[in-house]
């Protein structure tokens, strides 16, 4: 497959993000080419758009989404919340 097209772990990686911050995998939209600079971006709705750059790794790409996404105000959330578990 071409560098520059994405692949089932590009998306696993990008997928890792956005599932840890609570955004809805319908809500995330990624270009299937990558190209430069790429981009993150909330448009109408609330969705997500991602175009994953083609320079660097996917996993230094990850690390920008994620502060991206927390500038948006977006917070890493705990998958497994320990205040949904009644233990009384």
């Amino acid at each position: 497959m071409p560098d520059g097209i994405i692949n089932m772990t590009d998306m696993g990686i990008i997928f890792s993000v956005t599932d840890a911050m609570g955004i809805h995998r319908e809500s995330v939209s990624v270009e299937l080419t990558k190209e430069d600079p790429g981009s993150i971006n909330r448009v109408d709705g609330g969705k997500i758009e991602i175009t994953i750059p083609e320079a660097g790794t996917v996993e230094e790409f990850a690390r920008l989404l994620q502060a991206e996404l927390e500038g948006m105000g977006y917070e890493s959330k705990d998958l497994y919340d320990e205040d949904d578990e009644d233990e009384e």
